[in-house]
């Protein structure tokens, strides 16, 4: 998130010093070889071009020949502040659970996977509704069983592999207030099968290995809670915005960390992982009308 930040600031930063040299920016359209139309910036000096598919994708394409390589981004425009009052820490959760595979990706034996991943999904469900502590402690022993049998079916960083199996790298993903962001490093030459990976991974996602998960949820948890710019940080918002989801931490309050649902966090995917909510953004040794053909190719049906 680093990076992102830096990226964030280097943005910024150049607005303000074009708009003090008096630069004029409009957005307009234009047309590519394709037939498609798309949006850009005059004076941009990125010549980005931004596409929106018919599904309501966005598409933020940039050319940059220095060295065969592309940088990209998918960005979900939900974050903490999306999460149920009820249940936070559901999107960034969920973030975690994006690199655990597919129906597809990361497993050995889907068939058999999807019941024990459905009987661990219903005791979830069954956990978060018991108030008594020593039932709840039976139930999550059933958890703790089911987990173990599903865990023979996993066939495990399978995606990661997949990303370095095509020269890629840099994986990271990283939970704001207000977006969500996952990124990837890759070469020139491997758009398409960059594209075909990401597609089936937003598309057919699987809570795979999910309370194995939790426990590092909650490590990370204890570890920002154990800094004092974190706390720093978590009360100034506390006070600055004590009636908005600004107010409370992007990972989630502990009582809703120890009481998680499988079925709360398909939810949370189904409302804003969807098209009209994200974007696709690519910089680097790309031709934007061959690639934004390979981008409708993979995403355009979702």
């Amino acid at each position: 998130m680093r990076k992102l930040s830096f990226l964030l600031f280097l943005a910024t930063a150049f607005l303000f010093i074009s708009c003090g040299q008096g630069e004029k920016f409009a957005v307009k359209t234009a047309t590519d070889t394709n037939g498609y139309t798309y949006e850009y910036v005059t004076n941009d000096p990125a010549q980005g071009r931004i596409y929106t598919l018919d599904n309501g994708l966005k598409v933020f394409l940039s050319v940059n020949k220095n060295e065969p390589r592309i940088s990209t981004l998918i960005g979900v425009r939900a974050g903490s502040t999306s999460d149920p009052m009820d249940a936070t820490g559901l999107a960034h959760y969920f973030e975690h659970m994006m690199f655990k595979g597919t129906n597809k990706i990361g497993t050995t034996n889907w068939e058999e996977e999807s019941k024990l991943l459905d009987q661990i999904e219903a005791k979830f469900e069954e956990h978060r509704m018991e108030t008594d502590p020593e039932k709840k402690s039976a139930i999550y022993k059933d958890i703790d069983r089911l987990s173990t049998e599903a865990s023979k079916y996993v066939a495990v960083n399978e995606y990661d592999k997949l990303i370095s199996s095509i020269g890629g790298g840099g994986t990271n993903a990283g939970t704001s207030y207000d977006m969500t962001v996952y990124i990837n490093e890759i070469p020139s030459n491997e758009i398409e099968k960059w594209l075909d990976i990401e597609s089936e991974r937003f598309t057919n996602m699987v809570l795979r290995v999910f309370h194995t998960e939790l426990e590092t949820v909650y490590e990370e948890f204890n570890m920002y809670n154990d800094r004092d710019d974190s706390r720093a940080r978590a009360a100034m918002f506390k006070a600055l915005f004590p009636n908005h989801p600004y107010g409370r931490a992007v990972i989630g309050l502990p009582e809703h960390l120890k009481n998680p649902s499988m079925t709360r966090i398909y939810e949370f995917a189904h409302t804003w992982y969807v098209p009209n909510n994200m974007a696709i953004a690519m910089s680097g040794d790309l031709n934007p009308d061959e690639t934004i053909q390979l981008i409708k190719k993979y995403w355009d049906n979702i």
